[in-house]
């Protein structure tokens, strides 16, 4: 007959046990060292974002799961699929746990999901900056990260950035433009703006104009002031007239029909101060003939206008003819 006192201890050495198998139950298993999420922000679950299961005490349901273009999830062990776009991980573990307990797979499963990679927020920039990039906007994410992201802008940027942005559900698109100078001086914190994902940011490259002709540097020349682009200082840029050039100029604007108009204007004039100067708009042909009675050829102002808005190649000889 065993003693009464080593059956008590017995008895008190499996309650603790007993106990402590309990305690540890309650303790979500971790990942595998393979499996283990990255320390991503917690944010809401969007198409083509990776995201990691885990149900405790199963690890044959332990998986990660590609959310697919319809923002749903298929589990194998489950009839139907999951919508879980736009849910958080917590709520995605609800909704798991539900299902699991509906279909009679698990009484009262212990559901763990995390986000492994997210790829639905998309921020790509491009245009006037020095390495165009995409990449997701993960946490907290501004116009300027975005900028330095993409390594800054090229001294050939435009003064606006334009940020097209996902209008909600409605399927339209919000375009902003940001004044770059102002949002790179901090001037105001306002136009630093966040961006959730969806945003496609364009750096327009400055307007150009051609100076062509009796110059000696003909050209083409970027607007970096627009409020400061005149016949005078486009002269100037194009290195000073050649020793003989005609009194008038002309300036080759098109409309935003496309149409093309001349415009003349008194060189000589503006040159001794006599007339004031004349101001240029980016896409501007300024052309100054080597005489009165020569102008370009229509073909000729079609390539120069093609360099003006930016086309790619080398700038040719354009020859004159008569008008």
């Amino acid at each position: 007959m065993q003693h009464p006192k080593l059956l008590a201890s017995a008895f008190v050495f499996l309650a603790a046990l007993t106990c402590a198998a309990q305690e540890q139950r309650q303790l979500p298993a971790p990942f595998s060292s393979t499996q283990q999420p990255a320390a991503l922000p917690f944010q809401r679950i969007g198409a083509e974002d990776l995201i990691g299961l885990q149900i405790y005490d199963a690890p044959e349901f332990t998986r990660s799961i590609r959310v697919a273009s319809d923002g749903t999830i298929r589990l194998p062990m489950l009839k139907d699929p999951i919508k879980v776009q736009g849910l958080f991980p917590n709520e995605v573990e609800a909704l798991i746990s539900d299902a699991l307990q509906r279909d009679k797979i698990f009484v009262d499963p212990f559901v763990t999901v995390n986000v492994l990679e997210y790829k639905s927020r998309p921020i790509s920039v491009n245009g006037s900056v020095k390495v165009p990039v995409i990449f997701q906007a993960i946490g907290t994410v501004t116009l300027l990260d975005a900028i330095a992201r993409a390594g800054g802008l090229t001294e050939l940027a435009g003064p606006e950035i334009v940020v097209t942005r996902p209008n909600g559900d409605s399927g339209e698109q919000s375009v902003q433009r940001i004044p770059a100078k102002a949002l790179i001086a901090g001037a105001d914190p306002q136009l630093n703006i966040k961006l959730i994902g969806g945003e496609e940011i364009r750096v327009p490259e400055v307007g150009k104009i051609v100076v062509w002709g009796n110059v000696n540097r003909s050209g083409v020349f970027p607007v970096l002031d627009a409020a400061s682009m005149t016949v005078g200082t486009a002269i100037a840029q194009a290195q000073g007239l050649q020793r003989y050039y005609s009194h008038e100029a002309y300036i080759y604007r098109s409309d935003d029909q496309g149409v093309k108009h001349e415009i003349k204007v008194e060189l000589n004039d503006i040159l001794h101060r006599k007339s004031p100067d004349v101001a240029l708009q980016a896409r501007d042909i300024l052309y100054v003939p080597d005489s009165p009675g020569r102008r370009l050829t229509a073909t000729a102002l079609d390539r120069l206008a093609g360099f003006a808005t930016g086309a790619a190649g080398s700038l040719i000889y354009v020859a004159e003819s008569p008008h």
